[in-house]
């Protein structure tokens, strides 16, 4: 990782309008990444993280969805103010994106060749035959036994692994900038699970390209990210380097979420921890902390008022009344006095 910020994501809003009423799905998220740094973008279902993503590049299908403030700046030039053609020209070849499902991403009619040529052709400039020979040579660094056969295959001849593999020869076969990586492992078992990430963090770091890895799982990033963002509805609630994270853990969801992880060292007789109750409706979510309702510290006031971000030092901030300066007043004197 160095000190180069590629990308700076400032005060990202982004909501989907209903008939039920305002889903604010991104509300007011900010980060850096730098070049050849892995970012880790942590949360339950319905958290927010891949409308953050997919607010990155400019994917959010309008109506119901819409952008309603903040920049997205590629190495300073803000994507929402690109033309569409510029935008084509970022999408997958400077920032390449890995779905969640690589069975739904790749087309099943077409061979793999066909998908994997046209990507590298659109965004490389090569001709087919310097194309086809790129597709092969990004297949067999990904681990794909004999490349130059397989390559000529269909999605479901492959396992999910190993589309999951093929999914990031594509990714990376136009050599970007910045990687998103969309819950890669959900749908494999765990030792294929361990090879993707191994692999995610071989190829990146020989290529120097920086990640977003989105997951559920606190034990995914632990060994991979160098940054960890936790989201909880909409919301960033604590953000730091990894050792932060685990290791000075301040906000009550991420301690749930740490203290939710199977671990080896524990009775196995033990019951797994788990977090009380359901992730908020964020239709119309009212001003107060939402995670208040199944948070054992809460306070009077975190009813009633969002929290002010805390920095507890350069790269480690939450977003809890526990920590704000302010919190031991109002919760017992200004909140009585109401």
């Amino acid at each position: 990782m160095t000190d180069e910020v590629i990308l700076q994501v400032k005060d990202l809003r982004t909501y989907f309008y209903t008939d039920a009423g305002v889903i604010k799905a991104v509300d007011g998220m900010s980060f850096d990444l730098h070049q050849g740094e892995t970012l880790g973008i942590v949360g339950e279902s319905g958290s927010g993280k891949s409308v953050t993503n997919l607010s990155v590049i400019d994917l959010i299908q309008s109506p119901p969805g819409k952008i309603e403030s903040g920049e997205v700046l590629f190495r300073g030039e803000d994507i929402f103010k690109m033309k569409d053609e510029q935008l084509r020209e970022i999408r997958g070849g400077k920032i390449a994106m890995i779905f969640q499902d690589p069975m739904s991403s790749l087309n099943p009619y077409l061979r793999i060749s066909t998908q994997m040529i046209e990507a590298i052709q659109l965004h490389q400039k090569l001709d087919k035959k310097a194309a086809r020979a790129k597709a092969i040579e990004m297949l067999a660094l990904t681990g794909i036994p004999a490349a130059e056969e397989r390559i000529d295959s269909y999605p479901h001849q492959f396992s999910g692994g190993m589309r999951q593999r093929v999914m990031i020869a594509m990714g990376l076969s136009c050599n970007p900038d910045i990687l998103i990586a969309d819950e890669p492992t959900s749908a494999l078992d765990v030792t294929i699970q361990a090879q993707i990430l191994d692999l995610m963090q071989d190829l990146t770091k020989r290529l120097g390209t920086a990640v977003i890895l989105i997951t559920h799982s606190l034990g995914v990033v632990a060994g991979i990210c160098d940054n960890i963002v936790v989201m909880y509805a909409g919301r960033i609630v604590e953000h730091g380097a990894t050792n932060d994270i685990f290791y000075d853990t301040k906000h009550p969801y991420t301690q749930g979420l740490i203290k939710s992880v199977p671990r080896l060292d524990r009775d196995t007789s033990e019951r797994l921890f788990s977090i009380e109750g359901q992730p908020p409706n964020v239709i119309d979510l009212p001003d107060c902390c939402p995670f208040y309702p199944r948070c054992h510290k809460a306070l009077d006031v975190c009813k009633r008022r969002y929290p002010p971000t805390t920095y507890f030092s350069d790269t480690h901030c939450a977003s809890c009344w526990l920590y704000a300066q302010e919190s031991a007043t109002q919760s017992t004197t200004g909140d009585k006095a109401e």
